[in-house]
């Protein structure tokens, strides 16, 4: 029964609907100038906002009958407004400025700025069920997708570390705290909260819940088939996705009954052939009628009436027939003509055809045909009107090579979805082919991360890929500054041992919230750490033990100097491999930053990021990084274009005994889409950056997110070399 409204006059005004009078309950002035949009607050009762030409926001309470929060930032008039439906404290708005910002009404503060669109933004709004997926509208004639995750994400990954929910709702009425405390009250979650019927059914929607909508449902549609549940129990969207290889053709086939119904009831019959010359239609006829059958059908190609040449073909041989059928195909295929794909099926020659759909970058075709020669749909005709007794085996053969090329099919199917930065697409095409390992693994390149835990969690039998997914997870955990949630989701991994010790060797913090921290992941407090390893100091075989004590301890720079003597050690062999150094060091990289930037450690500072830097080059070369290659040996200082060091370098390069993945560059999500329009350039290859930049220490300087993740996931050290490290987890 309430009604709002912003007028010309600079006011805001307050209806009560039910009232027997037409004059406002309440007036609100402040603005400087004609009040546009008006938001009520959908879960705080009583508060609403309002936008004005003037360039400012201002949140009021009818209830308290004052202006609550001015929100100021926007540099031309206020045009979108939209609240958040599950953190009554956020509110986005867009302005003739171009841009779109996300704000904290408890304290007016900025929270993020986006500079994409090329004109004024005058819509907002957000998903019905998706509630951090954002919609905008401009005058530029584009709408835009964006996600607000980013700001709740503690909240997410606390649902990953098995939090309970009841610590992260709400009530709509929030205390004026920090803004990483933001709590869910929404419809939405409290909806989901309410369906409590175990961990796997939950980590499926919370992941809904947070994640953006593309192939998000497909991939779960898919985890559910590999875990045996029924296709009449999958969303609705599950047959026009990305189905399970057992699926495609009962799909593929229901869609052609369909496409026939449709056919026969809107065209009825078929096309007649195109005419050809008199004199060779004679002849033809002429042919016919005295028997030679081959004749006509040559004299049919010739006039290019293949079909007619085709139909009489079996009367001479099916051998005839056979090669008639090739010669017609690779005419077709000449001529890149769809005629091809009946012809290629009838002949059995399915390689041609995968060929065929994959040069044109029809994949998910290409999967389709490969699946029906799997399943025996598609078979080669027989030469002889005799029983052929290896016929069976031939149908063997023809489905193994057709189960083969449904492989290949999807799996270029998932290198052209991560292409083009839809990493949950291509992880679905590897679970269509019962190939969960890789679609882990896509989902990591592309920093799905919270996706490849959750669908590692409810399948349960990869951890390794789950384990890699949970380390960087942990990393977010610390740029976020929540240490302990970092320690709650490495605890899930099958050893956690050295990682907890890294995370809290890191951590920069009073000795006593450090030693909070160590007992949390189950270490020694900082003083006996110190004890422990100036006992083993002196003991054979357990250095790297020793080292990771001190890293622990109050002086942590002790065991920087032993590490690092014994890493140039280990690399003076002439076959030393990464393999041999890079656990070590990868302790020797968890040193608190103020430690290592001390005046009295530069020398052993300048010594770890140039050896960081060097076997991080060659981690790059074996993992496919090749984008950040030379950029990370030009940081090392070194410089080779000598074939046989090249060779030697490879040899370095070590085992993949360390890394579970595929091998190849990161391509995080959204990565394809233009650059942002303010322009930046990679430090790293000078290139201009497409999709989100991630900029280092000094706030200048950017390289892409996809350089970024690469880097640290082999160099934790900034490319600034300034001992500061790189998290873009």
């Amino acid at each position: 029964d309430m009604l709002a409204t912003g007028c010309e006059d600079k006011s805001v005004r307050v209806f009560y609907m039910a009232s027997s009078t037409d004059h406002p309950i309440k007036v609100f002035t402040g603005h400087e100038s004609k009040v546009f949009h008006i938001r009520w607050n959908p879960l705080k009762e009583g508060v609403l906002c309002s936008g004005s030409d003037d360039g400012h926001i201002r949140v009021w309470d009818y209830t308290r009958d004052q202006c609550i929060c001015v929100l100021s930032g926007h540099s031309a008039p206020v045009r979108g407004l939209t609240w958040s439906s599950e953190v009554p404290t956020l509110l986005a708005s867009g302005s003739w400025d171009f841009s779109i910002r996300i704000w904290d009404t408890r304290d007016g503060a900025c929270l993020f700025t986006a500079l994409d669109h090329g004109g004024d933004v005058y819509g907002l709004t957000s998903h019905p069920s998706r509630p951090f997926l954002l919609a905008s509208s401009s005058r530029d004639s584009t709408v835009r997708l964006w996600t607000m995750t980013s700001l709740v994400q503690p909240v997410e990954l606390s649902i990953l570390a098995g939090k309970s929910t009841a610590e992260l709702s709400g009530s709509g009425e929030p205390a004026q705290t920090v803004a990483s405390s933001y709590k869910m009250c929404g419809r939405v979650w409290k909806d989901i909260d309410s369906l409590n019927n175990g961990r796997v059914a939950s980590l499926r929607r919370y992941s809904k819940f947070f994640s953006h909508p593309c192939g998000t449902t497909n991939l779960w549609d898919l985890v559910s088939v590999l875990q045996g549940q029924d296709v009449m129990m999958l969303s609705h969207a599950y047959s026009s996705g990305i189905v399970h290889r057992k699926h495609i053709t009962k799909f593929k086939g229901s869609e052609a009954q369909q496409l026939e119904m449709i056919k026969m009831s809107r065209f009825g019959g078929g096309i007649g052939a195109p005419s050809r010359e008199d004199r060779l239609r004679q002849a033809a006829k002429l042919h016919i009628q005295l028997g030679n059958v081959q004749r006509y059908c040559e004299l049919m190609v010739e006039l290019g009436q293949w079909v007619k040449a085709l139909a009489l073909a079996p009367s001479v041989s099916m051998d005839y027939w056979k090669k008639l059928n090739s010669r017609y195909c690779t005419a077709l295929l000449a001529e890149d003509d769809d005629d091809v794909v009946p012809y290629s099926v009838a002949a059995g020659a399915v390689g041609q055809l995968v060929t065929f759909y994959t040069s044109r970058g029809q994949l998910a075709d290409a999967a389709t045909v490969a699946q029906s020669a799997s399943e025996g749909s598609i078979t080669k005709p027989s030469a002889k009107d005799v029983p052929d007794n290896n016929s069976s085996s031939k149908k063997d053969k023809l489905e193994k090579e057709g189960e083969m090329l449904t492989g290949e099919a999807m799996n270029n199917l998932a290198d052209s979805h991560f292409r083009n930065g839809s990493p949950a697409l291509a992880a679905c095409c590897h679970l269509a082919v019962d190939d969960p390992s890789r679609a882990l693994s896509k989902l990591i390149r592309g920093h799905e991360l919270e996706l490849a835990v959750s669908v590692g969690l409810v399948l349960g039998t990869f951890q390794k890929e789950t384990d890699v997914a949970l380390g960087l997870l942990s990393r977010r955990c610390e740029a976020l500054g929540k240490w302990e949630l970092g320690i709650d989701l490495l605890k899930l991994q099958q050893n956690p041992g050295q990682a907890l010790a890294c995370l809290c060797a890191r951590c920069s913090a009073s000795m006593a919230e450090i030693d909070t921290l160590l007992h949390k992941a189950g270490l020694p407090p900082m003083e006996a750490c110190h004890r422990k390893a100036v006992s083993l100091e002196n003991s054979s075989g357990q250095l790297e033990e020793c080292i990771q004590y001190y890293m622990l301890s109050p002086t942590p720079e002790k065991g920087l100097e032993l590490g690092l003597q014994q890493v140039k050690e280990t690399m003076q062999s002439s076959n030393w491999k990464t393999d041999d150094v890079i656990s070590i060091l990868h302790v020797l990289c968890s040193i608190r930053t103020d430690k290592l930037q001390h005046s009295k450690c530069v020398q052993l500072m300048y010594e770890l990021l140039a050896l960081s830097a060097y076997v991080g080059a060659l981690l790059a070369i074996r993992r496919h990084y090749y984008p950040i290659v030379r950029a990370m040996f030009l940081h090392a200082r070194l410089k080779s274009e000598n074939k046989p060091q090249l060779d030697a370098l490879l040899n370095k390069c070590g085992s993949q005994q360390d890394w579970v993945l595929e091998l190849g560059p990161d391509c995080s999500s959204s990565s394809h889409l233009p650059s942002h329009s303010d322009v930046h350039v990679s430090i790293l290859s000078n290139s201009r950056i497409q999709g989100q930049p991630y900029f280092l220490e000094d706030g200048c300087s950017a390289i892409s997110l996809n350089e970024a993740l690469m880097w640290a996931k082999v160099n934790p050290f900034s490319p600034l070399g300034s001992g500061e490290r790189i998290n873009p987890f």
